[in-house]
């Protein structure tokens, strides 16, 4: 990554999350405006709990007129990412759920010299 600063900006707002039992999907959306979804790549980041680290999730951007997207290791066989120019929409979507998923899902606005984040969605524990 660049760089990765997340700060509280109306430009991002993303969907609750709410709870979720073992081996349900979770389904995300981040609603941006004021800016085009083709002209920057968006994060996912989860913060599993107070004192711990966060947790880059995977990347979607718009290069060479596709959708590209990266995720990371640990997320890599469970995650999807995808955008929806129509509603000015990215989504992530998490498969097999387990207790380990609790958390809090920041969408992140990248670009080279900056990025922006939305409040973020907690995800609560029903195990």
């Amino acid at each position: 990554l660049d760089t990765l600063c997340l700060t509280l900006v109306v430009s991002l707002v993303e969907s609750r999350g709410g709870i979720k039992k073992p081996g349900e999907t979770l389904r995300l959306t981040c609603t941006v405006s004021r800016f085009s979804l083709t002209s920057y790549g968006v994060h996912w980041v989860r913060h599993p709990a107070p004192g711990k680290g966060l947790e880059w999730m995977g990347q979607i951007d718009w290069y060479s007129s596709n959708w590209r997207t990266y995720y990371g290791p640990s997320f890599q066989s469970r995650a999807t990412l995808s955008a929806d120019s129509s509603k000015n929409q990215f989504s992530l979507q998490l498969r097999s759920l387990t207790a380990a998923d609790t958390g809090t899902y920041y969408c992140a606005r990248h670009t080279v010299t900056q990025s922006r984040a939305g409040t973020g969605t907690k995800r609560g524990s029903g195990f």
